[in-house]
């Protein structure tokens, strides 16, 4: 019994990462399984009890205005603050598409307080890192700094989303920025396939344009159109930028209470109702078909197939990330060959199929993609195509607990090494907080995951991938890619 006890002190002292690591250890040498039935069941009580001790609890406050504040102190001397929003390009419609992403970059171009210089040189001197980033469906700014210097991280974030200037000539000069920055997305392939795929899987819908926007909404040279300006910019922030769709997030050393008073001192002037109807998520239809863009004098040919999946909150997620893991990505860089736990990557290395490949799950509110991109030799095309199609239908109909089990480990080592620092800790609970409502604690996710079996694999990827239209997209030499319906037939297997 003191043996039990001592393990379970031991595991509460331990990192998530490590206890994970410790399990897996343990069930190598058998010593888990050499126990008594009710010294087992002591042990594993006592280890799950501690590890929910040693995990720092998530705190959630609502203001008055319906601005959540959510932390976790874990102690350190650094902390990352951030202001989650639940507004992105999708809000958009064609005429001011980019409008998000553009006020984003507007954001660090001085406020009423502060020029772009006092601003930029106030957070060098507290040594801090000021960043933004806006997605499909969210825009976020953050800042890392030192923990004693939290207020004024989140004065400064304050200050930027509700006082920034928007002067008429720091806008003129930001468009020449977000040109070159279009200019060079056009030269990540994967960013262009990956824009293509939403193009065509989103068809005529707020999902199937791009973040940045087309560059008729940027350049004021397009004489024919008419480019964001600064009322679409103030437009987009009087309604998106309201209290109920705001998280303030902060990981690392910081405490709950003086956060929520830095809320109410700086965000408590934030509205919290709209004067009419408040904007709903706009409906996006996903469809399936193809664009091809073939390009012989490309060296190799970037493709993406996905099918419609689910939004975040649906039970069949997490099924489908467990399918994802299974699946796997691979390059050439990888060493393991035939011992790698991927069916496909195992072929992919064996048979010189593609230069890399990589699954994808990307969840929305709604909807998700969930598919492969690949990169491949012109000459290697369709038989790699083929080997992702036999290995989606073996999913769908013979993967088995063993390839599940194996899946379920990685994904879950995965999670715990993503949550490594304040700021991937701090962006965590930011996104729950939007998606979910709170922040899913990592036992239950865990054992969420371990209620999947093969039998669960089988019915839920049935239900998104066998025989349904694929959305394809594909650059550079395709000559041998297979035409969309042959492509369709090989989404099932016949049966007896």
């Amino acid at each position: 019994m003191q043996l039990i006890n001592n393990m379970a002190a031991s595991i509460q002292r331990l990192t998530a990462a490590g206890r994970y690591l410790l399990q897996k250890q343990l069930l190598k040498t058998n010593f888990l399984q050499r126990l008594p039935a009710g010294a087992y069941r002591l042990l594993a009580t006592k280890a799950a009890q501690q590890v929910a001790l040693n995990v720092p609890e998530t705190k959630v406050t609502t203001l008055e205005n319906g601005l959540r504040v959510a932390s976790e102190d874990s102690g350190l001397t650094t902390c990352t603050v951030g202001l989650w929003i639940d507004a992105g390009s999708r809000y958009e419609n064609e005429r001011n598409n980019g409008t998000a992403h553009f006020l984003e970059h507007m954001a660090f171009k001085g406020t009423r307080k502060r020029s772009q210089l006092d601003l930029e040189l106030e957070i060098e001197n507290m040594g801090a890192h000021l960043n933004a980033y806006t997605s499909r469906e969210q825009t976020v700014y953050y800042a890392k700094a030192f923990s004693k210097d939290l207020p004024r991280a989140v004065e400064i974030l304050a200050d930027i989303i509700q006082n920034s200037t928007l002067g008429e000539a720091e806008i003129e000069r930001e468009r020449g920025v977000i040109l070159r920055e279009m200019q060079e997305v056009e030269t990540n392939l994967q960013e262009v396939v990956f824009d293509y795929l939403h193009a065509t899987a989103y068809q005529s819908t707020a999902l199937g344009r791009t973040i940045l926007g087309p560059t008729e909404n940027i350049n004021q040279l397009y004489l024919c159109c008419r480019t964001i300006n600064r009322g679409d910019l103030v437009e987009y922030i009087t309604t998106h930028y309201k209290g109920p769709r705001i998280v303030l997030s902060a990981a690392g050393g910081v405490s709950h209470d003086d956060l929520i008073n830095l809320a109410r001192y700086h965000f408590g002037k934030l509205p919290g109702r709209y004067q009419g109807e408040a904007p709903s998520v706009p409906l996006c239809h996903f469809t399936g078909s193809e664009i091809r863009v073939h390009d012989d004098k490309m060296p190799l040919a970037h493709i993406a197939i996905a099918v419609e999946a689910v939004g975040w909150s649906h039970p069949d997620t997490i099924p489908l990330m467990v399918a994802n893991t299974l699946i796997g990505n691979w390059d050439r860089s990888f060493g393991g060959g035939v011992n790698l736990s991927s069916k496909l990557a195992q072929m992919a290395c064996q048979g010189n199929l593609c230069h890399s490949f990589q699954s994808f799950n990307t969840c929305y509110t709604d909807t998700g993609l969930w598919g492969l991109y690949m990169v491949c030799e012109p000459s290697t095309v369709s038989d790699m195509m083929h080997f992702t199609q036999m290995e989606w239908m073996s999913l769908c109909t013979s993967v088995t607990e063993t390839e599940v089990a194996r899946a379920k480990n990685l994904l879950k080592t995965n999670m715990l090494l993503h949550l490594d620092g304040s700021t991937p800790i701090c962006e965590d609970i930011g996104r729950q907080i939007l998606c979910y409502s709170r922040r899913i604690p990592l036992h239950e996710l865990e054992a969420r995951i371990d209620a999947i079996d093969a039998k669960t694999i089988k019915d839920v990827c049935t239900k998104y991938i066998f025989n349904k239209p694929p959305a394809i997209a594909a650059i550079g030499p395709i000559e041998q890619l297979p035409d969309y319906n042959q492509i369709c037939g090989g989404m099932f297997w016949m049966t007896t």
